[in-house]
């Protein structure tokens, strides 16, 4: 098997030849190519429309053996996101059984998962949010119970906040 750091710097110069629509990548620090910081535009014809989150995917050494963590570092209101940025979405959870029986071991990391299917997983999470198994309990009951009003007065407040710190 080919090393964390080789399968990394190969996605990182196919992402920088071939960008993909909806999210842009960097390295945190040029020397590290374990920390990735990812700029996600907010998905047409989604609450999220017109935003820009930015996030950090942290690899881990045995990547892509075990998947990588996920946390926005603009504030995002989300159901499948918790209160302090970490993204809960299955193909980032560890891969084999689910101890609580909700996930297929398919549906959780399998090594044949790239950056960009982790970023197009995310970008469908924000499309549509899973209300099932939420990593934030209070935006997921607002999602269910009010998604027109105070949901989304919370989403379109971040929406405004990531266009204000986008670039920073």
């Amino acid at each position: 098997m080919r090393s964390a750091r080789r399968i990394l710097a190969i996605s990182w110069g196919e992402l920088n030849k071939n960008p993909v629509e909806g999210f842009s990548a960097g390295l945190i620090d040029d020397n590290d190519l374990y920390r990735w910081e990812v700029l996600i535009i907010g998905p047409p014809d989604t609450l999220y429309e017109g935003g820009v989150f930015k996030a950090h995917l942290t690899f881990p050494k045995d990547y892509p053996l075990r998947p990588p963590k996920m946390k926005f570092i603009t504030e995002i209101w989300h159901p499948n996101v918790d209160k302090n940025g970490d993204v809960c979405i299955s193909i980032l959870h560890e891969p084999g059984e689910d101890k609580y029986g909700y996930e297929k071991p398919e549906e959780r990391w399998l090594p044949i998962h790239t950056v960009e299917t982790i970023m197009i997983s995310v970008i469908s999470m924000l499309a549509d949010p899973n209300g099932d198994s939420p990593a934030n309990v209070d935006a997921a009951k607002e999602w269910r119970e009010d998604r027109n009003g105070e949901f989304k007065r919370k989403v379109a407040r971040c929406v405004r906040k990531s266009q204000e710190t986008a670039f920073e």
